[in-house]
């Protein structure tokens, strides 16, 4: 089992940044890959990017690709999300997932499911907003 523990949210301006963490505990270590998924009220919710276990392929929804970067520290256990040039249709909450394994095989639809990934953070709140 692993447990997964979002932070960083707040609300920022249009334009702005935010770094979101996710730390990891339980049955750790860097065999899981990673991802971000967000939801904003009355909607589904949505894959943002993942990262491969050993840090080495990266993924993004078009919508954040080049303002948006995910990276880890496995040293640490932990997953970030920077977010820059935000926009308000980036606020949601942004949840953390975890799998156990290599995602480098998953199909484009496969990374973006809910059901690709068992284990998940509680969420952190984003608001876009001047």
């Amino acid at each position: 089992q692993v447990q997964l523990v979002e932070s960083g949210g707040g609300l920022v301006q249009p334009g702005g940044s935010l770094r979101l963490s996710c730390a990891a505990s339980g049955r750790t270590g860097s065999s899981y890959s990673m991802a971000w998924f967000r939801q904003a009220p009355g909607k589904e919710r949505e894959f943002v990017a993942a990262i491969n276990w050993n840090g080495g392929s990266t993924y993004y929804v078009d919508s954040v690709r080049g303002r948006f970067t995910i990276s880890r520290d496995n040293a640490k256990n932990a997953v970030y999300l920077q977010m820059n040039s935000l926009k308000p249709e980036d606020t949601a909450v942004y949840y953390c997932a975890a799998v156990a394994g290599s995602i480098t095989s998953y199909s484009r639809s496969d990374l973006s499911q809910k059901t690709s990934y068992p284990y998940w953070g509680q969420g952190t709140q984003v608001t876009v907003s001047s």
